[in-house]
């Protein structure tokens, strides 16, 4: 695979590709090098989707479903030999991306799995013989005589999950326990003499088997080769897209507050109560309290409020009144309001800012005396407890919070945080403070008729 700054070729019609690809090799493309980027970005929308799921204890038939709608959504293309070549090279992409530490190769691989176990499953029986032949399994039918042996207890084990042994599933595969932890771990084959039996119908944990060890090899093989060669090679061109895609926001930018119109400073104080994220209502509240934010607060909960629909004005009266108690008007317009006007595009290279995703607030390492990131990540258990309860969540509502903070995932944690206190599922997960707000927003309206 080789990237290209314009113009691909495909020679993809000279090349047999299986429906469901094993990933064995790069293919043979020439890429353009936005394709690199965006092929990638729409599977780690997919990847992510299922990370989440995954996270939030969804039920193996919803899984099924989010897998579906997430590939539907993301990885469909009008041509079909294009849909195939952007399923691999943006796996080959993204297998550059994650293979760069352990923890993500850790993480990428469990997602793969779960995505081709599932897109194995939506095969037809003939692609999934196919597949099994194409990884080589040695296993052969049980015969006969031994089926009949084991009639009895394979009916039982059937009976146990609640099915029959109909004659469809009459076809075993004797393989080594230890190659289908997942069904020895459910109770869903026999085991017998350190062998056990699979059905046809459970093949899926005999090729993702294969698939998640293949995959693991190639993650540490690339990995080598990155180090060595590739990211000092590339540091000109692929190695700063590679390096900034696993921390990539996916959604929208909220620069422009628009769905609610603008907040006025005489809003502020009621908004804030009602429709901040933890993050930004901590902000909001040592703003109050201290009158001074240093440049990392000022930036997250500046940029915030510009996305939320602070005009300018209104936000350089904001700031001027918090902390005129310890700034004087002459000091602030001299230090500060210069800040302030360059995050609203109108001053030095007039870039119109966008408001911190939660990926960019996570991954910060605030200093002391800072108060800005991600309070799921950065709080005491002790002040982490306190502040919820304090935004209204109960008290088994904090629980599960806190089980998701321990686990790292701090995302689910807001989430769960949102849902807890407006009474109000949010399925699709929290990736961004100024999303949060726009969903508390329309949870109130539908709630009350209009805006809190």
């Amino acid at each position: 695979m080789e990237v290209v700054q314009s113009h691909r070729k495909s020679s993809s019609n000279n090349v047999i590709v299986s429906i469901l690809p094993l990933y064995r090799s790069a293919p043979p493309l020439e890429v353009r090098l936005e394709d690199f980027e965006f092929f990638a970005i729409d599977r780690l929308r997919v990847l992510k989707g299922i990370s989440d799921g995954l996270c939030r204890g969804k039920k193996p038939e919803e899984m099924e479903k989010l897998v579906l709608d997430l590939w539907k959504a993301n990885m469909r293309h009008p041509q079909a030999v294009e849909e195939v070549n952007k399923d691999i090279i943006s796996h080959f992409v993204l297998r550059l991306v994650y293979c760069r530490t352990e923890e993500l190769r850790k993480w990428f691989l469990s997602m793969e799995t779960t995505l081709f176990r599932h897109r194995f499953r939506w095969g037809s029986s003939e692609a999934q013989r196919a597949l099994m032949s194409e990884f080589k399994l040695p296993y052969k039918a049980v015969s006969n005589a031994e089926f009949e042996s084991l009639k009895d207890k394979l009916g039982q084990v059937a009976r146990s999950m609640g099915q029959t042994l109909a004659a469809a599933d009459a076809i075993f595969y004797k393989v080594p326990f230890e190659e289908v932890p997942d069904l020895v771990a459910g109770r869903r084959v026999f085991i017998h003499k350190g062998h056990a039996y699979v059905a046809i119908n459970q093949v899926v944990s005999l090729v993702v088997t294969q698939f998640r060890s293949y995959l693991s090899k190639a993650l540490i093989l690339t990995n080598r080769k990155w180090t060595s060669t590739i990211r000092e090679q590339e540091k000109d061109r692929l190695t700063p897209i590679v390096e900034a895609l696993c921390t990539s926001y996916l959604g929208p930018d909220y620069s422009q507050q628009q769905e609610f119109g603008e907040i006025s400073i005489k809003d502020i104080d009621q908004v804030a109560k009602t429709s901040f994220p933890l993050c930004m209502r901590h902000l909001f509240e040592k703003v109050k309290e201290d009158h001074h934010l240093k440049h990392g607060g000022r930036m997250q909960l500046g940029l915030f409020l510009k996305g939320v629909g602070l005009k300018l004005d209104d936000a350089l009266a904001f700031w001027k009144a918090e902390f005129a108690p310890k700034v004087s008007a002459e000091r602030f317009d001299k230090e500060y309001a210069y800040n302030i006007r360059h995050n609203y595009g109108r001053e030095g290279k007039r870039t119109d800012y966008t408001p911190y995703s939660c990926q960019k607030i996570i991954s910060v390492t605030p200093g002391i005396g800072d108060h800005h990131g991600c309070p799921y990540r950065h709080f005491s258990e002790e002040n982490l407890r306190a502040a919820l309860v304090r935004m209204g969540v109960s008290s088994r509502a904090v629980e599960d919070v806190m089980d998701k903070v321990h686990n790292r995932h701090y995302q689910l944690a807001c989430t769960l945080t949102f849902e807890a206190v407006h009474g109000s599922s949010c399925d699709a997960g929290i990736n961004h403070p100024n999303q949060y707000f726009i969903d508390s927003q329309r949870v109130l309206q539908s709630k009350n008729g209009s805006v809190a």
